[in-house]
């Protein structure tokens, strides 16, 4: 690489770096931090658990944006100063450790850039995701379990911590549905890039003749909400509640009773399913609170679908349309039908490597607002 294209490189990187110090109000964010330490210093600081957790949670994201610039920063001044050295005295060695650091830091900064992309109102709560099988009985079924192995993957990956809220296995193989709890800041914020309909074209090992096979499941992501801080209101009228025998992966039985929740929100149809703990009163509660979740975020989308009426727009995306095809047969390829982001490398897609798809869903939408 050129001196002169080094340098055009490094100041493309500083405008970058100006820029996000300029919008970011760092200063704002370190006064911040340090109430809430102050905060956590204080002897009667976990006396409301839910209270302490949130100030930690909010005090770790600051800390991670504050952390991530001054890290840029840092490696922006190796290397001016490698950019320096090679002008004063070219050398083979000092060239490669700046075309290094540079790449570096591209990279660093260009994740970061994604990162600020992540300001939804509701992006920084973790993540409720439901995969469905659609028709085609163990085929579908097995697709599932294949998507639910790929964001198990993800989420160990990127350091999210994953709760199996309800699962239901399939007949012979696979599962006819799965519910996951995904914790982590920003965990909703990466994973609303899934949401919508999966596309699988392979040759099906379970047809003995060998032939190809269409399967299709779809993924519904939403945030996990604060129930104290959402307006739902679920009356005992509007809601049917059943209960059943839980069960583990494999069809074992994980208790011996009736300990599963499944309601049922006659208004909307909306039904959600809790099994992950042995007692019925808990995952009642957990069901409770998936449902005003649900609802909620019925009304959120209801509200943004009447805006953009108002505005006369209209969604490309619309919720559970295919978003995305993954072909293991006659050739190997992964697409994103709304991005047209793409790999030939299937296997690592499907061992969780789905950060191309979703950095460029995040690019996408961005330039769609």
């Amino acid at each position: 690489m050129e001196q002169f294209e080094i340098n055009k490189t490094i100041n493309s990187l500083a405008e970058t770096i100006s820029s996000f110090r300029g919008s970011l109000d760092l200063e704002e964010k370190e006064t911040n931090i340090q109430e809430f330490d102050e905060m956590m210093a204080d002897p009667t600081f976990w006396d409301d658990q839910a209270k302490a957790q949130d100030i930690i949670n909010q005090s770790n994201a600051l800390k991670e944006i504050v952390n991530g610039i001054q890290s840029i920063e840092t490696q922006k001044e190796n290397v001016d100063v490698l950019f320096e050295m090679l002008k004063e005295e070219p050398d083979e060695e000092t060239e490669k450790e700046l075309i290094d650091a540079l790449k570096t830091l591209e990279a660093d900064v260009t994740q970061f850039e994604l990162k600020m992309l992540l300001d939804g109102e509701h992006d920084a709560n973790n993540a409720i995701l439901e995969l469905h099988p659609g028709a085609g009985g163990t085929e579908s079924q097995d697709w599932g379990q294949m998507l639910l192995r790929m964001y198990q993957r993800f989420a160990d990956a990127n350091g999210f911590k994953v709760e199996t809220l309800d699962y239901q296995p399939g007949d012979e193989a696979g599962i006819k549905s799965v519910t996951l709890l995904i914790k982590g800041h920003n965990a909703y914020g990466y994973l609303k890039a899934e949401k919508g309909v999966h596309r699988l074209v392979r040759i099906s090992p379970f047809d003995s003749s060998g032939r190809r096979h269409t399967s299709f499941v779809s993924c519904e992501v939403i945030p996990e909400f604060d129930n104290d801080k959402i307006e739902i209101e679920v009356k005992p009228d509007e809601i049917t509640v059943d209960t059943y025998r839980a069960t583990g992966a494999g069809g074992q039985h994980i208790n011996t009773t009736d300990s599963a929740v499944r309601i049922t929100h006659k208004p909307t149809g909306v039904v959600v399913t809790c099994q992950n703990e042995r007692s019925q009163i808990k995952n009642r509660e957990q069901a409770m609170k998936m449902l005003k979740a649900k609802l909620y975020q019925r009304k959120l989308e209801e509200q943004e679908a009447e805006l953009l009426a108002i505005r006369g727009e209209q969604k490309e995306i619309g919720w559970g349309s295919q978003i995305r095809s993954y072909v293991f047969h006659p050739y190997s390829m992964v697409k994103d039908h709304r991005t047209n982001a793409e790999t030939g490398n299937t296997g690592a897609v499907m061992d969780g490597d789905i950060s191309m798809f979703i950095d460029a869903y995040l690019k996408y939408q961005m330039a769609s607002k």
